[in-house]
């Protein structure tokens, strides 16, 4: 899917390197359903979408064609987070059994539901369909390119329009569905699988002679006379008193693509040069800095420790006789130790949880055949890794000589996750005051507060007690009773300078890609390359841990030794950069108007980039933790 057209070895190893194509990944007990001719086929219905409000709406929150009884489906936590909510539909087709003109049934408008469509024809909203676990497209010609088809998930449920001749801006409604079901059979047994699921909307004011029945002859589509309909010339207006039939075709069309590579056109990724370009670019920052960092590591250990006690020049005394000078300090606990601690150990827990999903979405686990399956893993893995965050954050408090476990425990239990928490219940009051299905309902939040009270809350303490029993980590050199005063810093070395600086770079790394993730959570499309991503995140650590590791050393030559905090804002304020390209990403990219909208999208990005902060920041203070022991332990303090 994502392999450029490079030779056959190459593209070999990029498979089994890097997985990044996707053909036959599937999750397990994900299993094909065979179909007989004339088998019924149960389409269900999802949410209402649209990019413009980002709320979505239950499907029968319009005044479309019910069945007799409404089922939900069963959905995983994932899914209600979302706001899926998938439901049955009146909709049933028979397998390799084609229909023309069937009538579902006919709905006059009042003044509420008419309001209530011309709402959502105004907001672009899209209705997303589903049969066999396969959502519905909409095919586009692409305007740029000849014969390349692109598809679009959902339909419109209208659209705006004005009459020849008229001035007045009127709203019609999509009440015709052509639809496409590919199939592919099995000779030996005449079984066949489903493929694919298209649609084309049209919309046309339907006209019958005579009363409504359900025997009635539509004289604007009817199978009988072979009449289809083709186009929207004579559109269904969206009016008070309005008469709507809703109307649908239905064709079977045989296929050569196996059901194991039925969702290769869904996940099919026509910028894959942009992606490479994002590798490419990422790799020249990671090998400017590693250069960087091993012409230090070749200054300050291989000369200063191996060739100590040879003669110097006095301009190489100068330069790196700085950081040694701190040696009775450098490991001086800093200010608010409790705190770096539990920020520490949070860290942890946010990279455990980043590197196993990105493990299992490589190896096709969490696969978009499964809906809500990635958010669901993601919180799952964050509440089990509570015993890392523990472990870690107790390990580093009693390193600094602290005696409270408990304490930190507690703190890094809840002060991570009590932050984020009230931020997504204040934006789901905001969601549930727009009687949007977004919100999450009650029985889903009490479960959440379960998951983190019943497993991640234990485990925290469980990991921190084991970490405070272990022996702390021993400083290299003894620390001195009286604090050194740190001498004024040039301008370039002060703190919030630097720290800003620092974040620039893992930011470069990952914004190209960056650019794709936010289209598929605010445009809702597929992102299924984690294959180029987890190339990406390597690189994200790489940089980290690199530029913290080089402004920590300039930190030190310079004489200052209060390098805990700084190293852990240096990679953490990458974040900053992050909201900051979220915004800009608002206002070039989104169409979105509503203030509340607005209030969503910025509340979202604000706890995702206070999770980067966290867990960028923990990877540049891990960092500079190893390269502040590593250097002082190989040199001989007199």
């Amino acid at each position: 899917m994502a392999i450029l057209k490079r030779p056959i070895a190459f593209r070999i190893l990029i498979f089994f390197v890097f997985s990044v194509n996707v053909h036959g990944f599937y999750l397990p007990g994900v299993a094909p359903q065979d179909f007989q001719m004339g088998d019924a086929l149960m389409v269900k219905v999802n949410k209402l979408t649209s990019t413009k409000t980002q709320l979505p709406y239950s499907y029968y929150s319009l005044p479309y064609c019910r069945p007799e009884k409404i089922v939900d489906s069963a959905e995983n936590l994932g899914e209600v987070l979302r706001g899926d909510r998938i439901e049955n539909s009146p909709f049933v087709f028979k397998m390799r059994e084609s229909q023309m003109c069937a009538a579902v049934c006919r709905v006059k408008l009042d003044k509420k539901s008419a309001k209530a469509l011309k709402e959502k024809i105004v907001d672009e909203y899209r209705v997303n369909m589903i049969l066999d676990n396969l959502p519905l497209v909409v095919p586009v010609q692409r305007p740029d390119q000849d014969n390349v088809v692109v598809y679009q998930h959902g339909f419109h449920v209208g659209l705006k329009g004005i009459f020849v001749g008229k001035k007045e801006e009127k709203y019609f409604i999509h009440n015709h569905l052509t639809f496409t079901v590919r199939f592919h059979r099995d000779i030996e047994t005449d079984s066949s699988r489903i493929v694919g699921f298209e649609v084309k909307p049209f919309s046309i004011k339907h006209e019958y002679e005579g009363e409504w029945n359900e025997k009635t002859r539509l004289t604007t589509c009817d199978p009988h006379t072979k009449r289809a309909v083709t186009n929207s010339e004579s559109p269904q207006e969206v009016e008070e008193g309005s008469e709507i039939i809703f109307t649908y075709d239905v064709d079977f069309q045989e296929s050569e693509v196996k059901w194991a590579s039925r969702w290769d056109t869904y996940l099919l990724m026509a910028d894959d040069q942009i992606h490479w370009f994002s590798i490419v670019n990422s790799m020249m920052i990671v090998l400017f800095l590693s250069g960087m960092v091993a012409m230090i590591m070749l200054r300050t250990l291989y000369r200063d420790i191996s060739n100590y006690n040879q003669l110097e020049t006095h301009e190489e005394v100068l330069e790196e006789t700085g950081w040694k000078l701190v040696h009775g300090d450098v490991f001086r606990p800093p200010e608010n130790p409790e705190l770096l601690c539990v920020y520490a150990g949070t860290g942890v827990q946010c990279f455990g949880m980043i590197l196993v999903t990105m493990i299992f979405a490589c190896l096709g686990f969490l696969s978009p055949s499964n809906r809500g399956g990635l958010m669901t893993a993601m919180l799952l893995l964050w509440v089990f890794m509570g015993l890392l965050a523990g472990y870690a954050s107790s390990r580093l408090y009693k390193t600094l000589r602290g005696t409270e476990w408990k304490k930190i425990a507690l703190r890094t239990a809840f002060m991570f996750p009590a932050t984020v928490f009230v931020a997504f219940f204040v934006l789901n009051a905001i969601i549930w005051g727009q009687k949007s299905s977004g919100a999450v309902p009650f029985g889903t939040m009490f479960a959440l507060v379960v998951l983190w009270f019943g497993i991640s809350v234990p485990l925290v303490f469980i990991g921190s007690y084991i970490g405070f029993r272990k022996p702390a980590l021993e400083d290299p050199v003894k620390t001195n009773k009286i604090p050194r005063q740190v001498p004024i810093q040039a301008w370039y070395m002060n703190p919030i300078f630097s720290i800003l600086i620092g974040g620039i770079l893992p930011f470069g790394a990952v914004f190209i890609e960056l650019f794709f993730i936010l289209t598929s959570i605010w445009l809702h499309q597929f992102y299924y390359i984690f294959g180029f991503l987890f190339i990406v995140f390597i690189i994200l650590i790489i940089t980290c841990a690199e530029i913290t590791v080089v402004l920590c050393y300039f930190q030190l030559c310079s004489e200052d030794y209060q390098w805990w905090w700084r190293s852990y804002l240096t990679s953490g304020s990458s974040a900053v950069y992050l909201f900051l390209y979220a915004a800009f990403y608002f206002y070039t990219k989104l169409e979105i108007t509503k203030l509340v909208s607005a209030i969503l999208y910025f509340g979202y990005m604000l706890v995702v980039s206070y999770v980067f902060f966290v867990f960028t920041g923990a990877i540049g203070f891990y960092a500079c933790f190893w390269f502040t022991r590593l250097i002082y332990s190989s040199v001989k303090i007199d």
